[in-house]
């Protein structure tokens, strides 16, 4: 327990600088960012946590209606990818994406931990490396799956559906 307070506290600066490090000098994101991102699905809207901004949630800044879409899986035609490591993506790129070697071109997934049995559709998005590598997910997706943020849980990969 206190070896996690203490990580929790060490990162807890980390998740703040990464998260002033994607606005302008009023707090906002760029129009320039905004536009770029419009135009790639994958490649999520930089949005900022409130300032002063300490725990999870006040970092996870995606709408209900997000979570809510994110949480409904879709029917039928998907296929298993297998099983990959996850650690904690990227905090301040808001969004549901998993950063994985299990596929080679952007597609739409879904990513079930079986710790809770929950699931969540997410962006799955290539990264270099052997399938047995390791992934990267959001810190929506691991929050609305209910895995450890700390941790490095094994989630199910899906893509289509």
């Amino acid at each position: 327990m206190k070896m996690k307070w203490i990580l929790l506290m060490a990162l807890t600066p980390l998740l703040a600088a990464c998260a002033e490090g994607f606005t302008n000098a009023n707090n906002t994101v760029s129009p320039a960012s905004e536009a770029a991102a419009a135009t790639d699905q994958t490649r999520p809207v930089t949005r900022t946590a409130p300032a002063g901004a300490r725990t999870a949630a006040q970092f996870d800044v995606t709408s209900a209606a997000e979570r809510s879409a994110a949480a409904t899986r879709a029917p039928g035609g998907e296929r298993s990818l297998g099983s990959t490591v996850a650690s904690l993506g990227d905090p301040s790129r808001v969004g549901f994406w998993l950063e994985t070697p299990l596929v080679s071109t952007p597609s739409k997934g879904r990513v079930t931990f079986a710790g809770s049995g929950k699931t969540a559709n997410v962006d799955l998005i290539p990264i270099d490396g052997p399938s047995t590598a390791g992934s990267r997910l959001s810190l929506s997706a691991m929050r609305l799956i209910e895995a450890p943020l700390t941790g490095l849980p094994t989630v199910k990969v899906f893509v289509g559906g």
